[in-house]
């Protein structure tokens, strides 16, 4: 009954596949291990790429007590039992998973352990430390980060699996390409659809393995850190002017059902922002989108944006007019609100023409408008 990812789980460092960065020769947790270095650190990547094992290993490595707590459902108490523990020899070593769901007031309990040595903590998180994990605690960690897996490091999982008597012959490896490719990098979610497969079909061929998957996982989580990196990779796709990028990020939002009116927002930003004076058309194409996705939505108003994704990421582009207002926003900042030119102001009563306000303005004037001590500046060069 045991699931198949801890029954192929590496015992060994010398099992473990993946993060040569970290763990190849003369790495630094490799170093760590062999060196019996004791420190607090953070694991930080995407999801089955080895946080939990090489925590594990290393706690073994240099022969601490080790005690696993996950952030969603553990507390001050569980933490305060593990620190009050009799004085040890050993190492005391904690390894708390997802630890950005940990509260502020939380991490700020468990500063005071880590501080004293009373605890080591080894931290395992999807999202960005740097946001989630307070500077107080940071400061006291090294952050190492962990990557995808290659489909190099699957096929290695793969034929450990396929060295396990019951998987030998139900796993044939005609079929890797498709796992790898299914997983995402993330070598759990790769052996679920093995396991799962084999429970249904007993044999994993292509037909088996995609008939066992209502639908594919696509990690985006909205708050988080991917949504950020998946939607700004489909921005700078459109700016560079690269129709198809655009269009696989985009389609990566959609399937991982990012809100339509989220999408068409960004893409009205940008037309202005990124295509701008070059193609004003581009705004109206962008509004329309915008609406499309609110009157039909989902799914068939995905053919809108794809529409409006191919004109904006082909068109001609001018930033001058976000530039200009860039520019004269740091003048507002630096100089605050400088009085405006007599000769622009309104006047509606007499004092205020006595006092001169609106002396001299001719409609097509061509004294400079700008206040008295920015005369002369330029914000806005035409393309």
């Amino acid at each position: 009954m045991e699931p198949l990812a801890s029954r192929i789980r590496p015992k060994s460092l010398e099992e473990f596949v993946g993060q040569p960065h970290l763990v190849g020769e003369n790495k630094p947790l490799l170093r760590a291990m062999e060196e019996g270095h004791v420190f607090s650190f953070i694991l930080y990547g995407p999801p089955g790429v080895g946080k939990t094992t090489l925590a594990r290993l290393y706690g073994e490595a240099i022969g601490a007590e080790f005690f696993e707590l996950s952030a969603v459902s553990s507390g001050k108490s569980d933490i305060k039992s593990i620190a009050d523990m009799p004085p040890s020899l050993l190492p005391r070593i904690l390894f708390l998973d997802e630890i950005h769901r940990f509260t502020k007031s939380q991490q700020d309990f468990l500063l005071p352990f880590v501080e004293t040595g009373k605890i080591t903590l080894i931290g395992a998180t999807t999202e960005n430390p740097s946001f989630e994990v307070i500077a107080a605690l940071l400061s006291r960690m090294r952050i190492f980060t962990l990557t995808s897996h290659t489909d190099e490091d699957l096929r290695h999982i793969l034929e450990r699996v396929r060295a396990l008597p019951d998987y030998s012959e139900a796993l044939n490896p005609e079929v890797y390409g498709i796992l790898t490719t299914l997983s995402g990098g993330d070598a759990r979610q790769m052996l679920g659809i093995v396991e799962s497969t084999r429970a249904l079909y007993g044999t994993l061929t292509k037909e088996h393995i995609l008939l066992g998957m209502e639908s594919r996982h696509i990690r985006h989580d909205k708050d988080g850190e991917e949504h950020f990196n998946v939607m700004s990779a489909f921005i700078k796709s459109m700016r560079r002017s690269q129709p198809d990028a655009a269009m696989y990020y985009v389609a990566r939002l959609i399937e991982a059902g990012e809100d339509p009116l989220t999408i068409a927002r960004r893409m009205v930003v940008f037309a202005s922002e990124d295509v701008g004076l070059a193609q004003p058309t581009a705004l109206v194409v962008a509004n329309a989108v915008f609406r499309a996705c609110e009157i039909v939505g989902y799914p068939e108003c995905a053919i809108n944006i794809a529409h409006g994704v191919a004109y904006l990421a082909t068109a001609k582009k001018d930033r001058s007019a976000y530039d200009a207002l860039l520019l004269a926003q740091e003048d507002v900042k630096s100089h605050g609100a400088l009085p405006v030119p007599l000769v622009l102001r309104n006047a509606p009563t007499t004092f205020m023409k006595s006092e001169g306000y609106g002396k001299g303005y001719e409609l097509y004037g061509e004294e400079n408008a700008l206040p008295e001590k920015l005369q002369g500046k330029t914000y806005f060069r035409a393309p």
